[in-house]
């Protein structure tokens, strides 16, 4: 992979747990709903080079409760 293209896992921002999301340097998510399984937790992100900034945890419940 060329180096300008590196992929970096998403950490999940309320555990710090790896999420099944991978981005690379060429990558822009904005509003977008980030899942962390461990934690069932969602929140909300902006990506762009590698740079995550959380807009909000959404703090999504188990849906069983």
């Amino acid at each position: 992979m060329d180096i300008n293209n590196r992929a970096e896992w998403v950490h999940c921002p309320v555990c710090g747990n790896k999420t099944r999301l991978q981005i690379r340097t060429d990558t822009e998510l904005k509003n977008f709903p980030l899942y962390c399984p461990k934690c069932k937790q969602e929140s909300l992100i902006n990506a762009k080079e590698l740079q995550i900034t959380v807009i909000k945890g959404l703090g999504m419940k188990n849906q069983n409760d």
